[in-house]
């Protein structure tokens, strides 16, 4: 039987929706470099037919270098990948990749200048190689918030079902369920016994056991089948399962007993026809450190410049609104467990922090980490209006800039509150408390306990530079948009 004819109206919808979403893709990456390209062309060198000056008459001017690079740069986006619908709307893959792709076709275009001593004029290029890379990225970023907005819909979402024992699939169920915009869909689970076991996996219904594998996926218009991890499957059936599905064009996903591992630290390499997956430790020394504390250094600087007329209206307002300091120095713990003091604008009353054990007793949450006295009554009218934005937070800044602090990182938390971690836990102390973090961009205050934690963890263990980037970003939408300030 043909391929076609096996399709199920999952796998058909699923091709569909993945080829329109890269048709888009390849859509505005052509407009973007286009308006980039002949935009700094007309930039540097106006209306007129400027040649190329090199040692011998190439006979070609910059439009033929502005088409030549139209063309090399969209190659690069598709041999790098940037479309490839396995990296499309989550993660920060997708971004790497269109820098990657970026940087190396402009080194290419210089490496061919200098072997052929073509004189190419160098704004030209410095200026459209980071303003094309981060257009790219940004109307990526655009594509990806449209995408989010229509699998909230439930659309363009892949419909999968889940195999294997009851308490892995549990584990895939709930960590898809927590995480907004995998892109998947679960609509069945396969475990060993079947509709006899008890009940839906976290929502998720039972379709049936092993054997039921093709009838379920037709059942549920499935395309997408994850293997949670059984010992019942042995490497034959499993080698089985992948041609029947392969027949039918469902994508097969492993799911390995692994959690909260970013995909760099992830590297895949066939041994003996065996698809051994090699995890790579966090490492926070080095370059890697020397580079984190160079963007805090450069971005508090630069922060602290822009934004001191503003800190200095701010001073004004917390002087004026209640008698004590206009900045309030509150001891937290920084990494490897030293202590230090945050700065953070007053946005209480003088002598808060004498009220808060009995504040904490009267609602009965003194006993809680991260604790919040609720509706506090200590907070000032203009400090509620600091807090709602987090302006209260920008004195940090500073914290930032002498070391103590960083622009991203885990929770700064108190003494009472790290008194309470467990082992896992103090890993998030390898690395300085930040300013914003994930914790901040994904719920704040609203977050439990262990989600704050698991965020953190999460960073510390997959350190990179963008995620900082695409962090600091979202805590802007997140300081205008507020929810949960603390």
């Amino acid at each position: 039987m043909a391929i076609g004819d096996t399709r199920t109206a999952g796998v058909l919808r699923r091709r569909s929706w993945q080829r329109a979403f890269a048709v888009r893709l390849f859509s505005s990456d052509i407009l973007v470099i286009l308006l980039v390209v002949f935009g700094v062309q007309l930039i540097w060198f106006g209306f007129n037919t400027v040649a190329l000056t090199a040692p011998y008459n190439v006979g070609a001017s910059y439009t033929v270098v502005s088409v030549v690079l139209v063309v090399a740069w969209m190659i690069m986006l598709d041999i790098f990948a940037t479309r490839d619908h396995k990296v499309i709307g989550s993660g920060t893959l997708e971004y790497k990749r269109v820098a990657d792709a970026t940087i190396r076709l402009f080194g290419l275009f210089a490496i061919v200048a200098f072997l052929f001593k073509i004189e190419v004029a160098r704004g030209y290029f410095l200026l459209a190689l980071p303003l094309g890379m981060v257009l790219l990225i940004g109307t990526r970023w655009q594509w990806r918030q449209w995408l989010r907005k229509r699998q909230a819909r439930g659309y363009y979402l892949s419909r999968a079902i889940l195999m294997g024992e009851r308490r892995k699939s549990a584990h895939v169920a709930a960590t898809i369920a927590r995480s907004p915009g995998t892109g998947f869909l679960l609509v069945g689970a396969l475990t060993r016994e079947g509709t006899a076991s008890k009940g839906p996996i976290n929502g998720v219904p039972i379709s049936g056991d092993y054997n039921d594998l093709l009838a379920a996926v037709d059942a549920t218009n499935a395309d997408t089948v994850i293997l949670t991890g059984a010992d019942d499957i042995d490497p034959e059936d499993m080698r089985r399962v992948g041609w029947e599905l392969e027949a039918r064009d469902i994508e097969l996903i492993v799911a390995p007993a692994l959690t909260d591992i970013a995909g760099p630290r992830i590297h895949s390499r066939p041994v003996a026809g065996l698809p051994l997956i090699h995890v790579s430790y966090p490492s926070f020394e080095g370059a890697k450190r020397v580079t984190k504390r160079t963007f805090d250094i450069v971005g508090s600087a630069l922060l602290i410049l822009l934004a001191s007329p503003g800190l200095i209206w701010v001073a004004i307002a917390v002087k004026r609104s209640s008698p004590g300091n206009i900045v309030y120095k509150q001891e937290r713990i920084g990494r490897h467990g030293a202590t230090f003091g945050m700065y953070k604008f007053r946005s209480m009353v003088q002598d808060a922090d004498d009220q808060l054990e009995s504040l904490l007793d009267a609602q009965g949450t003194s006993d809680k980490p991260l604790f919040k006295v609720t509706n506090d009554p200590r907070i000032t009218p203009v400090g509620k209006i600091l807090r709602k934005y987090s302006i209260d937070e920008l004195p940090q800044l500073f914290n930032v800039f002498f070391g103590e602090m960083s622009l991203v990182g885990p929770r700064p938390q108190r003494a009472a509150e790290v008194a309470l971690y467990d082992d896992a836990a103090h890993r998030r102390l390898i690395m300085k408390p930040g300013m914003s973090g994930l914790w901040q961009v994904s719920g704040r205050s609203n977050l439990s306990w262990e989600d704050s934690i698991r965020l953190d963890l999460y960073y510390v263990e997959n350190w990179s530079l963008t995620a900082d980037i695409l962090i600091l970003w979202r805590t802007v939408r997140a300081v205008v948009t507020p929810d949960g300030a603390v």
